[in-house]
């Protein structure tokens, strides 16, 4: 199963403190999104990073094989939106702790 760190950039360094009200609907639409991957067995764990030069978001995924990463990012509300992209970043390995009892 591939593995995919997946880092959602925000379209301004200080986003998340100047979010337009729609910006703030769709943020929490991207997080029941997320919620809802993570629930699906799709992604393995995804939250905010808080960093002084920028905050972004962080997702790391685990998919089948035929799936595309972009295409199930693509559709993230906040993506939809047309707010901030999507950086895809392949791994080598990704090996979760609920994984671990099972290999």
């Amino acid at each position: 199963m591939p593995g995919y760190l997946c880092k959602f950039i925000p379209p301004r360094a200080d986003f998340l403190s100047t979010m337009t009200p729609d910006e703030k609907i769709w943020m929490g639409q991207h997080g029941a999104y997320l919620d809802e991957m993570t629930s699906r067995g799709l992604v393995v764990a995804h939250g905010p990073v808080i960093d002084p030069t920028g905050s972004y978001g962080v997702s790391l995924w685990q998919i089948d094989a035929g799936q595309d990463i972009a295409a199930l990012t693509g559709e993230d509300p906040i993506i939809r939106n047309g707010v901030g992209h999507y950086d895809h970043f392949p791994m080598i390995h990704l090996r979760s702790r609920d994984q671990a009892a099972v290999r």
